[in-house]
This record gives structure tokens, C-alpha cells and sequence, in this order.
């Protein structure tokens, strides 16, 4: 019975696409290698030593015990790494890995635009119900006045790059104290976590030149530590890496 249980754990585990310790990772990686190759380029010993060292271990089997507790002989280190595909084929598979880490680790809620507050009730409804894992920044604007357009535009941009952060708009004249808004102090920037004030600023748009955009709205916002890392950097980095090599 206990032999049995273990047999059917063992199973469940080798549907898993992802392993962990060093060992894990090796096999995955070769396992990743040999799904990846074309059938018809791969000369058969490549394609048998692939298979060997990738298939999860049966441990009724002896050659194969024996076989997985053997350590990889220089031949077929240098036959796996040897040619330019294999570069390419690694590439690929850092780039999943790192795909599939930012997948895991993504949590909370996702938004994605710049959400538009009609009303003062829904301003406080926003600030107060959100999670308090989320960054509220709210641009309180009123038509006509020089920047704001360009500060939404630029919040519509950066809103869907950090999809974790909650970028919101409202008029002045609609947040139900529109005499703390005068135009003197717009485009004003509110940013709010677990319901608390952690960010203000007035006449923002003075920090900026004359024409600015999403890459210094961003900037600025990152000086402060308002933002979070985005989701793609890690892989824009590996690109990076490639790009140099």
C-alpha cells in the first residue's frame, strides 16, 4: 500500500514542469533542451543522452538508478555545449524560467488603466476599500489647466506598464472640495496605500520641463520609491545580456 502511495506521488510530481534545487533545475533544463530540438537535426546519440539524463527516475529500475547516480562525463557535456544552437536553446529557456518566476510572484489585483472618479464619495470609496498591498496615485485635474492633459496621457502609458498600481483621475470640481484645489496648485498628485496619505504634490507639473511624457512622469515618480519594479524588467535585462553577446 505504502509502495503504492509512493509510486502515484512520484507520478504526480513528474507531470510538474518546474523542479527545485540545483538538480531540479539541471533536469529541467535538459528536459526543456530536448522538447526544443528539431527531431530531424539531432543525430541520435545527442538525442539518446538528452533523453537519458531528462527522464525522471524509476527507482525499480537499476540501469536507470545507476545511471541518473553516474556524474556527466565530459563527452556529453561538450556534445550538448558545443554548438551555437545550444546558446540559443539556453537563451530560450532563461527567458521562460524568468516568464514563469514573474508569473508566480505576481499577486494582488491588476488594473491596468487610468480609472476615471466621478464623484468625491467614489474618491474616498477608492482610497478607503482598496487592498492595502495596492499604490492609489490620483491626479486631481480640472480642464484647461497647462499639464493636465499631458499628465493623463502620460498616467494612461504608465498604467498599463505597472498594472499592480492603481492610477485614478478626478476633477477638481467634482471631489466635493474643490476650494483646496484652486488652480494655483493643479495638477495636484495624491498617493495613497492602506487607506493612508504617503505621497503629496502640488503644481507637479513644475517638476517637469515644459514638454514632458510618460519615461519622466515615471522617473520622477520612481525618486521617491512610489513605484514598484516592473513586471518586465528582469526579462529586459536578459535581452539586454543577449543583445551584448
Amino acid at each position: 500500500m505504502e509502495e503504492a502511495k509512493s509510486r502515484s506521488l512520484e507520478e504526480d510530481f513528474e507531470g510538474q514542469a518546474t523542479h527545485t534545487g540545483p538538480k531540479g533545475v539541471i533536469n529541467d533544463w535538459r528536459k526543456f533542451k530536448l522538447e526544443s530540438e528539431d527531431s530531424d537535426s539531432v543525430p541520435p546519440s545527442k538525442k539518446e543522452i538528452l533523453r537519458q539524463m531528462s527522464s525522471p527516475q524509476n527507482r525499480d529500475d537499476k540501469d536507470s538508478k545507476e545511471r541518473f547516480s553516474r556524474k556527466m562525463s565530459i563527452q556529453e557535456y561538450e556534445l550538448i555545449h558545443r554548438d551555437k544552437e545550444d546558446e540559443n536553446c539556453l537563451r530560450k529557456y532563461r527567458r521562460q524560467c524568468m516568464q514563469d518566476m514573474h508569473q508566480k510572484l505576481s499577486f494582488g489585483p491588476r488594473y491596468g488603466f487610468l480609472y476615471e472618479l466621478e464623484t468625491g464619495e467614489q474618491f474616498l470609496e477608492t482610497i478607503e476599500k482598496e487592498q492595502k498591498i495596492t499604490t492609489i496615485v490620483v491626479h486631481i485635474y480640472e480642464d484647461g489647466i497647462k499639464g493636465c492633459d499631458a499628465l493623463n496621457r502620460s498616467f494612461t502609458c504608465l498604467a498599463a506598464e505597472y498594472p499592480m498600481v492603481k492610477f485614478c483621475k478626478i476633477k477638481a470640481s467634482n471631489t466635493g472640495a474643490g476650494d483646496r484645489f484652486s488652480s494655483d496648485v493643479l495638477p495636484t498628485l495624491l498617493v495613497y496605500k492602506g487607506g493612508e496619505l504617503i505621497s503629496n504634490f502640488i503644481s507637479v507639473t513644475e517638476q517637469f520641463t515644459e514638454e514632458f511624457f510618460a519615461g519622466d512622469v515615471e522617473s520622477f515618480l520612481n525618486e521617491y520609491g512610489l513605484l514598484p519594479e516592473r513586471e518586465i524588467h528582469a526579462l529586459d535585462q536578459i535581452n539586454m545580456e543577449e543583445d551584448t553577446e
